[in-house]
């Protein structure tokens, strides 16, 4: 009867350990994202003009978890940000995009750089 309170206690400390760690991620992704927002939107709008980044949004793009960013761009962000200028900020700055990484409904572009 002692083995099995033991495999249901590690079990316990197992899956709160996973828990909490994922509570972290995914609040250093939300501080990365406000970050994105307040340094790199501007390089990222859908208007005409398409610039290089500032040092502070690649800065911060190089640091960022770009999965984690990625799965957090829904239909509403992709209305006031440009899919295509992402991925030239992202490849201007040095950011490393993991293959077949999907960023709202754009996977292709981040796989195709002729797409860009």
């Amino acid at each position: 009867m002692v083995m099995p309170r033991f495999v249901a206690l590690a079990l316990l400390v197992f899956a709160g350990t996973l828990i909490l760690g994922n509570h972290g991620v995914l609040a250093d992704c939300e501080e990365t994202i406000t970050q994105l927002v307040l340094h790199c939107l501007q390089f990222v709008r859908p208007d005409p003009a398409q610039r290089p980044p500032s040092s502070q949004c690649c800065a911060v793009l190089k640091s960022a978890n770009i999965p984690c960013v990625c799965s957090h761009v829904t239909p509403d962000v992709e209305k006031i940000v440009s899919m295509k200028k992402v991925v030239f900020v992202a490849r201007t700055c040095g950011a490393h995009i993991p293959p077949g990484t999907k960023c709202g409904s754009k996977l292709a572009l981040l796989l195709k750089p002729t797409l860009i």
